[in-house]
């Protein structure tokens, strides 16, 4: 639904949040009623977090979908054969697994990533060069058995990923994939609201490549990265690979290099072909030869960048929410308990939804105006909408984005384009 009365919605707003949560994320999306905690590391979305959630992955699903991604959703539950195939069932491989068994005692993986699935669905549709190049995602929870799990929806045992696997017949094929899926993580964080201060940034590429592989940071002071940042040209490179032999690599000037704190919101991968020829999946070129299939894995952390923008958009009086994901676009408050002057904020409240704009609605009765405006300004959606005897008075509404100080009384059409300018 795009609207909704608070006095109809079953969460709370805290004054405190619980003493255990030590993450500022956590503290003020637990006090905004925006999450749940059900255990460290695991937390539930309500209905606030679940739409600021949907609309985030919105963005990644457009711009997933505009470089040619086909979204699929795949199982939870793996077994555990192809993940020996390739060598990462073992603990000693990958030791942050979660496992289950059957009745039978099969045993069966809970999904940290989904390589290994993607690449066996895929051995069913791919033979010929003709079926080639595809990029297959999906948005769906992983599980991760974190030691440590201590930063809020930073890092989760279970969480929200978008995880996308392509599949290419050469190199140069692949790259171009790959390049084009870094520009479109660009475009994401710029619709996040954080695209000026998250950087591509080199980093290790692990057991998959000898070739770099690239996160996206977002900078800021609780990040557990550090990141060596060139200003001008827009990059970094991971401390992990802080090294001379690397900066000349890339043509970076170490003396130029800036030294910050980050958080990852992002990765991409190259695979080279790793997974397919592991699970025995080869395509046939235009001379009948079987070739190996090129792939490339790129994610993103859904809860995660939720727990970014809520570290990154606040102050001290809570959250401030970016309007590309606010959970509504206007928050209207009404004061007092003249009928007259409800019965206008129901109006209001009514004009407003059926021009598709998105409104929280607080017409809770005896709530005080100080508790209102604290509780608007811990939830942080962009605009404040007032109906008051005052306001009424003076010819309108009062309107204050969240970012302001001092708001101003509007009649209604100046409200209407206002809100209508920037939704």
């Amino acid at each position: 639904m795009r609207d909704m009365k608070q006095s109809h919605l079953f969460t709370k707003t805290r004054k405190e949040a619980p003493a255990d949560e030590q993450a500022r994320n956590a503290e003020l999306l637990i006090r905004g009623g925006f999450i749940h905690k059900e255990m460290a590391g695991v937390y539930a979305f309500l209905p606030l977090g679940f739409r600021v959630i949907e609309k985030i992955k919105n963005i990644i699903r457009e711009e997933m979908n505009a470089v040619g991604g086909q979204e699929v959703y795949m199982t939870t539950l793996q077994p555990r054969d192809i993940w020996e195939k390739t060598d990462r069932w073992d603990d000693s491989k990958v030791d942050n697994w979660f496992k289950t068994k059957l009745k039978s005692g099969e045993e069966l993986g809970v999904g940290l990533t989904h390589e290994e699935p993607i690449v066996d669905a895929l051995s069913e549709y791919v033979s010929s060069y003709r079926d080639l190049p595809i990029s297959i995602y999906q948005i769906q929870n992983k599980f991760r058995n974190e030691l440590r799990a201590k930063s809020g929806i930073l890092r989760g045992r279970e969480f929200i990923m978008k995880d996308m696997y392509s599949f290419a017949r050469t190199e140069e094929e692949h790259l171009k994939i790959y390049e084009e899926v870094a520009q479109a993580y660009h475009r994401v964080y710029k619709r996040l609201g954080i695209g000026h201060i998250t950087y591509r940034t080199h980093a290790d590429g692990g057991i998959f490549t000898k070739k770099f592989s690239h996160e996206f940071q977002t900078l800021s002071g609780v990040g557990e990265d550090t990141i060596y940042l060139d200003e001008e040209k827009n990059i970094a490179v991971n401390k992990e690979i802080y090294t001379d032999e690397n900066l000349a690599k890339l043509g970076l000037d170490k003396e130029k290099l800036v030294e910050r704190r980050s958080i990852e919101v992002g990765n991409i991968f190259p695979l080279e072909s790793k997974y397919t020829d592991a699970l025995n999946v080869y395509y046939t070129d235009e001379n009948g030869e079987k070739k190996s299939i090129i792939s490339g894995c790129y994610g993103i952390g859904v809860s995660r960048t939720m727990g970014v923008l809520a570290e990154i958009f606040s102050d001290d009086n809570g959250l401030i929410w970016p309007e590309s994901v606010a959970p509504f676009q206007v928050h209207l408050l009404v004061l007092g308990e003249d009928d007259t002057i409800r019965a206008e904020a129901e109006k209001l409240y009514t004009e407003l939804t059926e021009k598709g704009i998105e409104v929280l609605f607080d017409d809770r009765p005896d709530v005080s105006a100080g508790e209102k405006f604290a509780d608007a300004d811990l939830i942080g959606i962009p605009y404040r909408v007032v109906a008051s005897k005052r306001s009424i008075a003076d010819g309108g509404y009062e309107v204050k984005k969240r970012t302001e100080e001092n708001g101003k009384i509007v009649a209604l059409d100046e409200l209407l384009n206002l809100l209508k300018a920037n939704g």
